[in-house]
């Protein structure tokens, strides 16, 4: 029996916002709590402001201002970052994605802040990695 490989399709806007429902559906209901904004998937990529080149940003958490609490995810980000995802792939990494934005969340919400370290971090890391090519 031949292993049937999954085609590398373009994903529409309209596809990954039905995607990330259904990944937002996994996601504890508690952890919803004081997400009033909910999560946007907006259609612009976004470049990491403190990134050289290629940095683009896959999600944001807001923690507050006008708008609330909300969690952007970039579509047009993903689409450079993964061009030649199949589906499920583009899928795994929205669900990280996902999943990294209510960990900031959560975090927010306890006065904590080990994820803003973290990502601090691997933003240091690779901009040593660019001046070191």
């Amino acid at each position: 029996m031949t292993e049937r490989k999954e085609e590398r399709t373009a994903v529409t806007i309209d596809e990954m916002q039905e995607m990330l429902e259904e990944l937002a559906e996994e996601i504890p209901e508690a952890f919803f709590e004081e997400l009033n904004g909910g999560i946007v998937l907006l259609p612009r990529a976004e470049r990491h402001p403190r990134g050289k080149g290629g940095l683009y940003t896959l999600g944001c958490y807001f923690s507050g201002g006008e708008l609330g609490r909300y969690i952007a995810v970039y579509y047009g980000s993903f689409r450079r970052v993964f061009p030649n995802a199949t589906r499920s792939e583009l899928r795994e990494e929205l669900r990280k994605t996902l999943r990294h934005e209510f960990r900031h969340h959560v975090e927010s919400l306890c006065g904590e802040n080990g994820l803003e370290v973290e990502d601090e971090i691997f933003l240091q890391e690779y901009l040593r990695s660019l001046e070191e090519r």
